[in-house]
Formats: structure tokens, C-alpha cells, sequence
């Protein structure tokens, strides 16, 4: 993001400790002034909104021909990772509720590509499995990431980087217990 004073950014791949022991977060806040620390392009939150909505924008018209969503796309990766899955399984993997990821799958079992069933070692748990036409659709989404990464123009190697800082966050962030 461009800056518009002369303070120094702390690079992606800086250590995360300085030959003083001081962290890279400790270095890079005293780099900045308390100013500085509330621009909108310091703020991690603003970066990650923008490149959300950008990024799943981007995914838009990739999946229209597949007939699925993005939030509908999730899903089907995580089926074609594994099927069945129970509603719960599926919620924990996309960090979905309940309340959101309902509505999802009853559209894609509108769409055929999905079944809702009873799981059968527990009344109480919804099993989700693949129809053999959601089955077949994951051979046109072997295009999608191809389609993706071309369109966003940026290395593999830096969507690698980018994935495994996120998933930092992700952890960072995830409530415990």
C-alpha cells in the first residue's frame, strides 16, 4: 500500500527478531507515529476487507458457469475433499454456523448437487454426501484455480506466502475451547 511519509516498513521477510531481540512488531511500531498507527493504509483490517471483496469478486464470474457461489464453492471443496460430512464437520472446516451453512446446502441440494440425510450412527446429525452430479462438477472446478491465479497476476509462490500468513491469522484468531 503506498505510504506518504518516509517511515520504513517492516519487510514480509524480516526476522521476526533483530540482533537487539526487539520483535518485528516492537520495530515496526516505534518506526511509525501514533499518526501513523491510525491511517487507513496501516490498517490490517482495511487490507484484508479490500483484498476480500476483491478476491471473491474475482471468483465471480469463474464460478457463474459452474452454478455455484463462492460460499457454495467452499462447501464443495470441502465434499470433494471428503463425503459425507455432517453439517457440524463442514461448519468447523469453513468456520461456518449452523444459521449460515443451511441455507448454502439446501441450495446446493436444490441445485442436485448435494443430498441431506439423516446420519446413520446419529439421529441427530445431518450427513452430507455428493450426488454423482456434484461429484462430476469437480471436474470442471479443476479450472478454477488455474483461472484464478492468472487473473490476479501474482506468483505462486507469493499466493503460497500470502496463504500461510493468513493461516498465522487465522490461528491467531481462532477463539480456544
Amino acid at each position: 500500500m503506498p505510504r506518504d511519509s518516509g517511515a520504513s516498513e517492516t519487510p514480509v521477510d524480516a526476522p521476526l527478531l533483530s540482533h537487539d531481540g526487539a520483535s518485528a512488531r516492537e520495530q515496526a511500531a516505534e518506526a511509525l507515529s501514533p499518526d501513523d498507527l491510525l491511517k487507513l493504509d496501516q490498517q490490517v483490517c482495511f487490507a484484508l476487507a479490500v483484498a476480500t471483496r476483491n478476491v471473491i469478486a474475482l471468483y465471480r464470474p469463474i464460478l457463474e458457469p459452474l452454478g455455484l457461489t463462492h460460499p457454495q464453492y467452499l462447501v464443495m471443496l470441502a465434499l470433494w475433499e471428503r463425503s459425507p460430512l455432517t453439517l457440524t464437520e463442514v461448519g468447523r472446516l469453513l468456520s461456518l454456523e449452523p444459521a449460515t451453512l443451511s441455507p448454502l446446502v439446501k441450495r446446493l441440494e436444490t441445485a442436485g448437487l448435494v443430498h441431506r440425510q439423516r446420519h446413520p450412527d446419529d439421529d441427530r446429525a445431518l450427513a452430507i454426501t455428493l450426488t454423482d452430479r456434484g461429484r462430476r462438477l469437480r471436474e470442471r472446478a479443476l479450472e478454477v484455480p488455474p483461472q484464478v491465479v492468472e487473473r490476479l497476476g501474482v506468483p505462486v509462490s507469493d499466493l503460497q506466502a500470502l496463504h500461510a500468513a493468513l493461516t498465522r491469522v487465522i490461528t491467531a484468531t481462532t477463539p480456544r475451547g
